[in-house]
């Protein structure tokens, strides 16, 4: 071989180099949060996990009007962090009512411990034995993460996310959990027609049909089930008091009339009263209260 053929083969290697994803071998472990992000590579998809630049810690003190499912979430958490047998948890129900935020929580109070979060969106749950394996013997306890999950029936992602609350993923002592939060109570659509199936058994018990069951069945091996309602007026209008406390704003305005009526109107204008319109809300207002008080 020449010195010009072998300097040509070089430059191709360091060029066919640079396009290959990195080792997960190579990731920083010091990071709280990683995404599992996927690319094709040579007509073949490839993950890895890539530590989150900016991760949004959450006080989970004051996330208000939870209590419950907060209580129970950071218990199972907590039993997780010391190797303790602990729950899949699945958190459903209304829109912006803390579900995610909890998780998030959980992961600042325990990430001293040795807690990290992986965020796997649904397209790449199939991948789930090659997230199990990039963790494998690491001594950081790892919560996986679907945000707003939910699924047709057949979807890839669906087998896989049932087969791993089956398997490995699932069992006590492994350094895995699975978090999800959904709108869905049972992660599907659930049409009138899946009734058709349903039966009255010989003595007089409702069996819903085959359709209706295997929808059930994903939701049903979540250990832990959390559910979360709509937020009255009283307790969205003191998410927003506590929000307005926590970024400044002056007490005279906050306890004006006018502030709780206009906070009432957004609400309205929103479609519903929830912790995270409450949030939305006091930050435009504060916003604008800070602008005014600057003479801008």
């Amino acid at each position: 071989m020449n010195e010009t053929t072998e300097k040509l083969l070089v430059e191709v290697l360091e060029r066919i180099s640079s396009m290959l994803p990195e080792s997960n071998r190579d990731i920083d472990w010091s990071a709280p949060a990683y995404r599992w992000v996927t690319r094709v590579c040579f007509g073949t998809q490839v993950g890895r996990l890539e530590p989150v630049a900016s991760f949004a810690s959450v006080d989970l003190d004051r996330l208000l009007h939870v209590e419950q499912q907060k209580e129970q979430i950071v218990s199972n958490t907590e039993q997780f962090v010391k190797g303790l047998p602990a729950n899949n948890v699945l958190l459903t129900g209304a829109r912006g009512t803390g579900k995610s935020s909890l998780i998030r929580g959980c992961l600042t109070r325990f990430y001293p411990e040795g807690l990290r979060l992986i965020e796997v969106s649904k397209e790449d749950l199939r991948d789930l034995a090659d997230i199990v394996k990039a963790v494998a013997g690491r001594p950081e306890k790892f919560i996986l993460f679907c945000d707003d999950l939910s699924f047709e029936l057949g979807e890839g992602g669906y087998k896989a996310l049932k087969a791993a609350l089956d398997g490995s993923v699932a069992s006590g002592g492994d350094n895995i959990v699975i978090y999800a939060t959904s709108n869905r109570r049972h992660l599907m659509p659930e049409p009138v027609t899946d009734n058709d199936g349903a039966r009255l058994d010989a003595e007089g018990e409702l069996h819903p049909g085959e359709l209706l069951e295997e929808k059930l069945s994903l939701a049903e091996r979540f250990g832990l089930w959390l559910s979360f309602y709509p937020f009255t007026q009283d307790e969205y209008l003191a998410v927003v008091r506590g929000t307005l406390e926590a970024l400044g704003t002056p007490a005279h305005l906050i306890e004006d009339e006018n502030t709780r009526l206009e906070a009432t109107q957004f609400a309205i204008q929103r479609g519903g009263r929830s912790g995270r319109v409450a949030v939305q809300f006091a930050r435009s207002f504060a916003g604008r209260a800070a602008l005014g008080a600057s003479g801008r």
